[in-house]
């Protein structure tokens, strides 16, 4: 058997091929959700979201067999890559269409690029190799320990805040909280966390959020006013055209509502709508499925994984896609106010489906090198020595 055919054996016996169908089934319907709305634009959103999903496909088998340890180690490249693109937003960010944020960056062609997305993922990254630092060296339970992990964290909300992207900033912090609550940080800072947030509620409300920010909160509750007229005129139309859809909708290509495209940004943060118009309740409760498999699949790896630091990288994924999906779901139906959050792997836009794919790279380098005992891996053996050592979870 030649090399090559070694080495292909070898990924199918060790991947993860039930999460690698999971993600290719979710990425599937979200095409057939966009070709079918694509009829209600003369821009080709199918061919971009092809072309993404293609090379983040490519990225995800790559970082798949790489040990993820090696990933980690080079954190001060994902720590300085990160700051650079949040920075060069400042530069020559521009605001497309359908945001109220300059988060994107003109590449050649036309294409836009959003640096906030792939920044989670070096940031997952980045976290995940500080804890694990601070837990080697038994300073995670320090006040000194945490508060660099919130300083870590308040580096990219702050520049991410101020480029206007608060839907991304909102998923930072999930992450954080996460992989913080996971990673074993003691209760009694998140207590603290808490009510420093609720005493800080009348001064983000007075001085943080501009109007714009609170007319969109207030028009969850304004049904007969605001809902009709201005912030709020997405999600109800939105919400209606779910409701037309009924048990099983109108089939995919025959949704009118889709096909005027009367619920603004449908091809992107409400995507959903498309699945309630065309598929009905059946096809919403399909894809809510896919996503929740998907995210427990996620959490299981972690679980299996060799080591913490494997575990915080399965965490911090599943962190991303969960609090994606549930403020973007919540946010279509009406629950929480627009913020401008994509749902992981339907939304049209190629950033955001590359990152989410270079975010199961990850997890499936920690499921593909989950049983490495060679010794010649740098580190492993390390790794496993003190995580057998040491009896406390983790």
């Amino acid at each position: 058997m030649s090399s090559f055919s070694k080495k292909i054996k070898k990924f199918f016996t060790h991947t993860d091929l039930f999460l690698w169908l999971l993600t290719i089934a979710a990425v599937v319907y979200g095409l057939l959700l966009i070709n079918s709305m694509q009829r209600s634009s003369n821009y080709n959103y199918l061919h971009s979201q092809l072309l993404a999903i293609i090379i983040g496909y490519i990225v995800a088998v790559v970082l798949c067999v790489i040990d993820y340890e090696r990933i980690l180690k080079l954190w001060w490249l994902f720590a300085a890559l990160s700051l650079i693109l949040m920075l060069l937003v400042f530069a020559v960010g521009v605001n497309v269409s359908g945001t109220d944020d300059t988060a994107w960056i003109t590449l050649p062609g036309g294409l836009t690029f959003q640096p906030s997305e792939l920044v989670k993922i070096f940031f997952i990254i980045t976290f995940a190799r500080h804890l694990q630092l601070l837990r080697s060296s038994e300073k995670l339970h320090t006040l000194l320990g945490v508060l660099s992990l919130v300083l870590h964290m308040a580096l990219p909300v702050l520049i991410i805040h101020m480029q206007g992207d608060d839907g991304t900033v909102l998923v930072f912090l999930f992450i954080f909280l996460m992989m913080a609550f996971i990673g074993g940080v003691q209760l009694r800072y998140f207590l603290i966390m808490v009510l420093l947030l609720a005493a800080g509620i009348p001064i983000i409300w007075n001085y943080v959020l501009n109007d714009e920010h609170k007319a969109r909160f207030t028009a969850i509750f304004d049904i007969d006013g605001n809902a009709l007229t201005n912030y709020g005129w997405q999600q109800y139309q939105g919400k209606v055209s779910i409701a037309s859809g009924a048990m099983s909708g109108t089939g995919l290509g025959n949704g009118a509502r889709v096909a005027t495209s009367i619920v603004p940004e449908q091809e992107n943060d409400f995507i959903f709508t498309v699945a309630g118009e065309e598929l009905g309740f059946i096809g919403c409760t399909l894809l809510i499925v896919l996503l929740l498999a998907i995210c427990i699949k996620i959490m299981l790896n972690a679980m299996s994984a060799r080591d913490y630091s494997g575990k915080m990288l399965c965490v911090g994924v599943f962190s991303m896609i969960a609090s994606q999906s549930v403020l973007n779901i919540g946010m279509v139906l009406g629950l929480l106010p627009v913020i401008g959050i994509t749902l992981p792997f339907f939304s049209s836009g190629g950033t955001s489906i590359l990152s989410v794919l270079m975010g199961i790279g990850l997890v499936q380098s920690v499921y593909y090198h989950k049983d490495i005992t060679d010794i010649s891996d740098s580190g492993i053996l390390r790794d496993r020595k003190y995580k057998y050592m040491n009896t406390a979870p983790y």
